[in-house]
């Protein structure tokens, strides 16, 4: 064997060995950290304690606290179930309607219900007069504001046109009593948009608010601006609570319905529809919109032009133009809202529910026995749920509040 071959088979040797130690220190290593391992879960004997019955009770109890705390899903209980009705305190233990609303809450927000309604189609509707607010007193609050601002305001007054005059005076006839005076949905709107034209939409919101500070004519306590029905203000809270978006839907001007719900209901501006009249640049004049742009000199301001009024088949034209997406439930209280109240229970693809309040309450309220009754049966045959304001409901306006005889 030669010098070259022998320091191959040197090299050989001295490589073999390293393999060897450093695998031998590889297994003393994976020794070391399994009894490592092993001794973080088993105490030492030193240590131990001995093991009674009572030592792996305890034991157990813990380990199922802890895995309840944190794995168990949330149970609904009778505690919550009550706090859900809470929200709708001021409505009777036995009233249909409120059960019908909780029963169909639990549904759609239980993720594990085949009627479960994801949060961002939970969109629901409400006519406003008559539903949320006292809708004769002695007539709808924007008739009886137009009456104000053309026939009492005196810095207005002497400069109503013949037009807004006659339909307010033939308004005032029928707050007097004379059923033979009709004042169309389209003559009212025009006036209106007349009456008011030139304002800022500040200046219209302020003006309502205003209006809205009289006392209320028909009732002792409260201002016309304080008549909203407090359970449907709990039913609107209860809706906000599990996540709906609540939209108003009214046949009242819109900038009207702006200035009434203003500090009075917790809804943002952009969740008010209504009727519509045309809004222009204060120095565009008679120039069309087309043909106008807007300077740093301009306000919005009224047109003096009635668009239209939102009721019927248009409000369901509203809902799709500015929501977008058909609502799961709807509250009304006239047939005006009928085609609402049918677009949101017709082939929705979610569970839906159509409330009609029915004004049969005759001693807090303006009640109409006749317009209730014929509510009632058109619940029944539309599927609608009937909400009775003297059955279902233990106060309307709150305390210290009454209707003058």
């Amino acid at each position: 064997m030669n010098n070259q071959d022998k320091q191959v088979r040197n090299w050989k040797a001295i490589a073999a060995t390293s393999v060897v130690v450093a695998l031998a220190a590889v297994i003393a290593l994976l020794v070391i950290g399994v009894k490592e391992f092993r001794d973080s879960f088993v105490k030492p004997a030193a240590e131990s304690t001995v093991v009674t019955d009572a030592t792996v009770a305890e034991s157990s109890e813990t380990e199922i606290t802890e895995v309840t705390e944190t794995t168990a899903e949330p149970e609904i209980t009778e505690t919550e179930v009550a706090e859900d009705i809470d929200y709708l305190s001021l409505w009777t233990s036995d009233a249909e309607a409120q059960k019908a609303l909780v029963s169909y809450m639990e549904a759609i927000t239980d993720e594990n219900s085949p009627d479960y309604i994801p949060v961002e189609d939970r969109i629901a509707v409400f006519d406003m007069d008559g539903t949320i607010l006292c809708e004769t007193d002695p007539y709808y609050f924007d008739h009886c504001l137009l009456v104000y601002r053309v026939l009492e305001d005196p810095s207005y007054k002497n400069k109503a046109s013949a037009f807004e005059k006659d339909v307010a005076t033939r308004l005032q006839a029928k707050f007097d009593g004379d059923k033979t005076v009709e004042v169309s949905m389209v003559e009212h709107g025009q006036a209106v948009a007349m009456a008011f034209a030139g304002m800022t939409i500040d200046e219209f919101e302020d003006y309502v608010e205003m209006f809205k500070n009289q006392p209320a004519p028909g009732y002792n306590g409260m201002t016309r601006g304080e008549a909203f029905y407090k359970p449907m203000l709990q039913v609107i809270e209860y809706l906000q609570a599990n996540d709906f978006k609540v939209y108003i839907v009214s046949g009242t001007d819109r900038l009207i319905v702006r200035g009434l719900i203003k500090n009075s209901v917790n809804l943002p501006r952009n969740q008010l529809i209504g009727s519509d009249e045309l809004l222009v640049a204060s120095n565009q004049g008679d120039v069309d919109g087309m043909e106008y742009t807007f300077t740093d000199k301009d306000k919005v301001v009224t047109g003096g032009e009635f668009i239209i009024k939102t009721l019927d088949m248009n409000k369901v034209t509203a809902i799709m133009t500015e929501i977008g997406i058909q609502p799961v439930l709807s509250f009304g209280n006239s047939t005006g809202d009928s085609a609402m109240a049918n677009f949101t229970i017709t082939n929705n693809k979610y569970k839906s529910l159509a409330f009609m309040l029915c004004c049969d309450d005759l001693e807090r309220e303006n009640g109409n026995t006749s317009k209730a009754d014929n509510m009632k049966n058109l619940c029944k045959e539309n599927n609608w749920i009937a909400i009775s304001m003297k059955n279902d409901w233990t106060t309307i306006y709150g305390e210290g509040v009454t209707r003058k005889k």
